[in-house]
């Protein structure tokens, strides 16, 4: 008995000893942004560890007095080691700080949810370019950059005037909404040519998010939506860039961009600045004197500016103006209406955004108020100069000049209450409700040709989203929308779950409505050339709403290790179109081929698209992107009267992808490579004489591979805090390009495809601070 007391005795000394040679770390982890909760934190070398929770805090007990290395981490960022030393009876706190890894897999987003949220907490995928990769693809406008998004594709539509047209998860560009900070402003004729018109230098970064998104955005957001976020005031810097492009040796690109930011002493206020102009010569691919590029000349400018009234408020505000001048057709220096054919335009869009918010209640709600409008102004001329006798002195006397208003406001409020402890979780609760008016003008006296819309649509919507545990999110939502063109109000719902197997693995299920309205989109407001006239497009006086039904499912998964980050996404998606619009051939008129815009009986989109991503020590990055689908209308549809009826959608090629590649081995060097692949896609061609294609056929188009490199070295010089950028390369390096384009003034000029430009030198220099 004496003998147990003793060692217990002994034992409780040595316990005591051990525990008072003992100590204690505790702290937050968190970014530039915001704390991290589930973040990593261990002892190397030891046994002991732990994982933040949700408020991103730790706390480490019981360790043994000694040095150690506190290792971070978390997917998405880079890992972080910091030594630390234990000593008996003083605790440690830490206040640890994570860099964002060059994957972006954490960055914050908004545009999945309408609330900042961390990429790999959302619900729905959403996919990042920032300015630098916009850099790396040589990307001189929006239109270029969207090119490197899986499920997009980008495709120019027009041998004349060259519009783009956004294509996502196989939907045409009227089923896709793109937002500029957020906003709608994008009207359907800004839809035509404004993804040219809005320059890189003006970008910060965009967000991709596919699939239906009617329940946030309302009408057109089918296929999916893009964020243009403009370029955001964070420090004080500048940047000038010129760039020099040579088009197959035969025309000459120049665009020189600025940037500049200024931020004030109390970080309270800031400014950003952007200016660009671009001009490029006509290019001729075929030697028929008529451009398979048009002419343009570009002046954008604008700024995005910050006050912080209080703690807890914010303005913002983001103005730009764009002014362009486009000529395509016959390479004559003549009046518009004196060329064989030709398409002129001039556009001046004033775009602008005021959003002001307030947190209250210690962060836990927000209301946000806003505004955003856009005011284009057109002139234009659509025309092909008759041959001669009576038809060429009336053409003469009144010439098919045309002019166009477009003006569109948004305007709403929107408020977010969060939800500490919601049924064993949390949650945000959002509200809010928007008006949007837009107003089309475009005529031309001429042909007779006029479009007078004006639409008003009132949207309310709700979502909860609920972060059900560590693991489990669930985001419940609708939207009811009361369009002035509909007899009834729309209900749109949204269902999205995502479940983390592990902090690196996440499985996302997504369903959702959407509806587009009965009113001309994009494409419907552009006036071809076709068979020696011109092709128009009306609305059906019955044409009524098209509904849809989407599905995603996806698996996302990325491996961090101290020198590399690797992953991959593979999302299935299914949007099924009840009452699809189509193009209806009414025949010819004295001017030229008429379509009506009506109602089919469906249409079914389905397919599957697979990610990958990979950083090696921040050395070599990856990134790809390939789909494969269909898109079938549930009957045939004819495209060209005599002419096969067809269920397939046309210029949808059914696999396409892209990848990039970036090689930094030395700080001051870098070389990127980047490639876009587009599969054989059916084309309906209207003949014309004196063409080369005389004959109204349907044609399937060739694979295409896009090969570009671009290779840049700075040069530092750090006395005056500047760094100089010289870089070069080539577009398009084994010249893919459409070698079959038809010739003359009597031109199909629909029937273009692949690429929207042959092989192109390029070089530049970049002056920026450091």
């Amino acid at each position: 008995m004496k003998h147990n007391l003793l060692f217990t005795l002994i034992g409780i000394c040595l316990f005591s000893t051990s525990y008072a040679q003992s100590g204690k770390v505790s702290g937050v982890v968190r970014d530039q942004h915001d704390i991290l909760p589930y973040a990593t934190v261990i002892l190397v070398g030891t046994d002991i560890g732990t994982s933040t929770d949700a408020r991103g805090k730790f706390q480490l007990e019981k360790i043994p007095v000694g040095k150690y290395t506190l290792a971070v981490s978390s997917v998405g960022f880079q890992n972080y080691n910091q030594p630390i030393e234990i000593i008996t009876g003083k605790d440690l706190s830490l206040d640890v700080v994570l860099t964002e890894s060059k994957l972006n897999l954490n960055e914050v987003v908004v545009t999945g949810t309408r609330t900042a949220k961390r990429r790999v907490n959302t619900p729905v995928i959403v996919n990042l370019m920032d300015s630098k990769e916009l850099d790396r693809v040589v990307a001189t406008n929006l239109s270029e950059g969207l090119r490197f998004q899986p499920g997009l594709r980008v495709e120019t539509d027009c041998q004349t005037c060259n519009y783009t047209q956004l294509r996502m998860n196989g939907l045409q560009g009227g089923y896709s909404q793109i937002l500029i900070n957020g906003r709608p402003i994008f009207s359907p004729l800004t839809g035509l040519y404004g993804m040219e018109q809005i320059p890189a230098n003006m970008i910060e970064r965009i967000e991709v998010v596919r699939g239906g998104v009617s329940a946030l955005y309302g009408s057109s957001a089918i296929g999916g939506t893009v964020n243009v976020i403009t370029k955001i005031p964070d420090r004080n810097d500048y940047s000038i860039t010129n760039t020099f492009q040579s088009i197959d040796g035969k025309a000459a690109d120049n665009i020189l961009s600025g940037n500049g930011t200024l931020i004030n002493e109390e970080e309270n206020a800031g400014a950003t600045f952007f200016v660009n102009n671009r001009t490029r010569q006509a290019f001729d691919a075929n030697g028929d004197n008529f451009s398979e590029a048009p002419e343009l000349k570009n002046t954008s400018f604008g700024t995005n500016l910050f006050y912080l009234p209080t703690e807890n408020q914010k303005f913002s505000i983001s103005l730009s103006s764009i002014n362009e001048y486009r000529f395509g057709g016959e390479m004559v220096e003549k009046p518009a209406h004196l060329a064989q054919q030709s398409e002129e335009r001039t556009h001046n869009v004033f775009m602008g955004s005021l959003d002001y918010q307030v947190n209250f209640n210690e962060n836990k709600n927000s209301l946000i108020f806003y505004y955003g409008g856009q005011k284009t102004d057109r002139q234009h001329y659509t025309g092909i100069i008759p041959d001669g006798g009576q038809e060429l002195d009336d053409f003469l006397a009144n010439p098919p000049y045309g002019v166009s208003d477009v003006v569109t406001h948004q305007g709403g409020f929107q408020m977010n209450n969060r939800f500490d402890e919601f049924l064993g979780g949390n949650a945000v609760l959002t509200i809010g409700a928007e008006y949007v008016h837009d107003k089309v003008y475009d005529e031309i006296e001429a042909y007779n040709y006029l479009i007078n819309q004006t639409t008003r649509n009132i949207g309310t919507f709700v979502q909860h989203d609920w972060d059900v545990s560590a693991k489990l999110n669930l985001l419940a939502g609708f939207r009811l929308d009361k369009h002035n063109l509909m007899d009834q109000t729309v209900f749109s719902p949204r269902l999205s779950l995502l479940y983390k197997l592990q902090p690196t693995a996440q499985i996302r299920l997504g369903w959702g409505t959407g509806f587009r309205a009965p009113q001309a989109f994009d494409t419907d407001l552009h006036i071809a050339f076709a068979g020696g006239g011109i092709s128009r497009i009306s609305l059906s006086d019955d044409l009524k709403e098209e509904r849809s039904n989407s599905l995603t499912a996806s698996f996302n998964y990325d491996k961090a290790t101290e020198h590399f980050i690797a992953g991959f996404t593979l999302e299935g998606f299914y949007t099924n179109l009840k009452d699809a619009f189509f193009l209806s051939p009414l025949g010819t008129d004295a001017f030229g081929e008429r379509f009506e815009k009506r109602n089919g009986e469906g249409a079914t989109v389905r397919g599957v698209t697979l990610e990958a991503r990979a950083n090696f020590d921040y050395i070599f990055e990856i990134d790809a992107g390939y789909t494969l689908q269909s898109s079938l209308f549930t009957s045939p549809v004819e495209n060209i009267e005599g002419l096969a009826s067809k269920r397939e959608f046309l210029r949808t090629p059914n696999s396409y992808g892209y990848a990039t590649l970036t090689y930094t081995p030395v700080k001051n060097w870098s070389l990127s490579g980047n490639l876009v692949y587009t599969g054989t896609m059916e084309l309906a061609h209207f003949g014309g004489q004196n063409t080369g294609n005389t004959e109204d056929r349907y044609y399937t188009s060739p694979t295409f591979t896009e090969l570009g490199i671009r290779i840049g070295h700075t040069v530092d010089l750090p006395k005056i805090k500047t760094g100089l950028e010289f870089f070069g390369g080539i577009k398009n390096v084994f010249d893919a390009y459409q070698n079959d384009f038809d010739f003359g003034k009597n031109r199909d000029s629909n029937y273009v495809y692949g690429p929207s430009l042959p092989r192109t030198f390029f070089f530049g220099l970049k002056v920026k601070s450091n």
